[in-house]
């Protein structure tokens, strides 16, 4: 067994050793560090494809790897969701308009290592119910880090979501989940927004993975659209996400992707 890889669980989760956490949280914090940059690049006016342009820049002039460009076809180094697009919406030609909010993934490559965050940002301001799902959801994606210790569950991290968000009515979105990294994009576990607490594998030390909610101000059902990526609520309603990769440590964990410079949460002028 290559000892650099770790141990798998019972279920399959890789447990990384100690000296991996440096290589994550380099990656983590190139991510985050793209993401900071981008706040000042989104205004109405704005398209899409142009804040993808810049994160590409970015990526590359860091010499790093985008991990979406080639993944299952996908082309950008970006995902742009914008009001009620849920996730995976595609950047182009869209113009942001006064009051969007918009989520903004991004997945790194350094030395090997993933990088994965996604934050909410604004198009000039937004009104209050916009406003106040910004805050639940980056809230709720909090109340799931605060769970992520050695000895909980996986169900844990979801109910600790689900019922922070559901107690401000609003919904979690079921269909899609955050997720093992480490040396791969995409790995065990599937990590539930929701759920029962006490169920699920028991967090150990070692464990890298994703926490990324979407809640939407309506019902939780989404549609993927006929591009095969973009996924948008069935409702219309406003949806909003945020995602930090974190490593489970001897008391809590580590999160990688923390802005380096407070900007995670956008600022309200």
């Amino acid at each position: 067994m290559n000892t650099h890889k770790g141990r798998l669980t019972k279920d399959g989760i890789r447990i990384y050793q100690a000296s991996d956490f440096e290589g994550m949280n380099v990656a983590g914090q190139l991510a985050a560090h793209i993401l900071d940059e981008m706040s000042a690049h989104v205004y109405p006016g704005q398209t899409t494809g142009e804040i993808d342009r810049l994160i590409t820049q970015m990526v590359d002039e860091a010499g790093a790897v985008s991990a979406t460009i080639g993944y299952k076809g996908y082309q950008h180094a970006s995902c742009i969701s914008v009001n009620h697009v849920v996730c995976h919406g595609i950047p182009g030609d869209k113009v942001l308009k006064e009051g969007d909010i918009l989520n903004v993934d991004v997945t790194v490559i350094i030395d090997g290592w993933f990088g994965d965050t996604s934050r909410m940002y604004v198009a000039g301001k937004p009104n209050r119910k916009a406003e106040r799902l910004i805050q639940i959801t980056h809230d709720a994606l909090m109340k799931g880090i605060e769970a992520a210790k050695p000895g909980n569950t996986f169900g844990d991290i979801g109910n600790a979501i689900q019922v922070y968000a559901e107690s401000h009515r609003m919904s979690v979105v079921r269909d899609f989940c955050g997720h093992g990294l480490g040396r791969v994009f995409h790995a065990p576990p599937n990590v539930l927004h929701y759920g029962r607490a006490g169920t699920g594998a028991v967090l150990e030390e070692g464990m890298f993975f994703t926490i990324e909610p979407m809640i939407n101000i309506g019902r939780p059902e989404t549609k993927v659209l006929a591009d095969d990526w973009t996924a948008v609520t069935r409702d219309k309603s406003l949806s909003a996400q945020f995602e930090h990769s974190i490593g489970i440590t001897a008391d809590g964990c580590q999160i990688f992707t923390l802005s380096p410079t407070g900007k995670f949460h956008p600022t309200y002028g």
